[in-house]
């Protein structure tokens, strides 16, 4: 079984429900699906829809699932952590109106340099079904953690750094 969260954003992951979809029409998933909707306004075909579960439901999921497709909510992170089930990250983007900014864009990142799977293309989704990989490590235990929020303020400083000097740039020009 394939337990498949978006999570509980006001926005719709739509993207992701597409994906699924397409997996589904084209044979790459023939198992069971329970795919958590949030306030997704698309709905793919054949799976078990359920907008928004209980804790308990949540994490029952978690256990029986052979794999988990996630949207990359520190919530469900933290939750993952803690599970030995395989788990892919997908991150919203403000690119697709899926959320208000790039965070989770940027926590993904992150916690790939970690090892964490993440897919930025439906053919990355594609490979983790077929050859999917545990998480190693604990991440948000004490090591990994301190390494993240390096990573993530490296990666900050070089966005604010990048900015300044367009910014400068923009007003030396005019």
């Amino acid at each position: 079984m394939l337990f498949i969260t978006v999570g509980t954003e006001k926005f719709p992951f739509d993207r992701l429900a597409r994906w699924i979809n397409c997996l589904m029409t084209e044979g790459f998933i023939d198992e069971p699906v329970i795919f958590q909707s949030g306030s997704c306004l698309y709905q793919p075909t054949g799976v078990e829809v359920k907008p928004l579960l209980r804790e308990t439901d949540f994490r029952n999921y978690l256990q029986e699932a052979r794999l988990v497709i996630t949207h990359c909510g520190d919530g469900t992170l933290r939750q993952l952590d803690r599970a030995t089930t395989p788990y892919i990250l997908v991150p919203r983007t403000v690119h697709f109106e899926e959320h208000v900014d790039d965070h989770q864009v940027e926590l993904a990142q992150a916690l790939e340099l970690l090892g964490v799977p993440v897919a930025w293309s439906l053919g990355d989704l594609v490979r983790f079904i077929a050859s999917p990989c545990c998480v190693t490590q604990r991440i948000f235990s004490h090591a990994p953690i301190n390494q993240l929020c390096h990573d993530l303020e490296q990666h900050v400083t070089r966005e604010s750094l990048a900015g300044e000097l367009a910014l400068s740039a923009l007003t030396s020009y005019q």
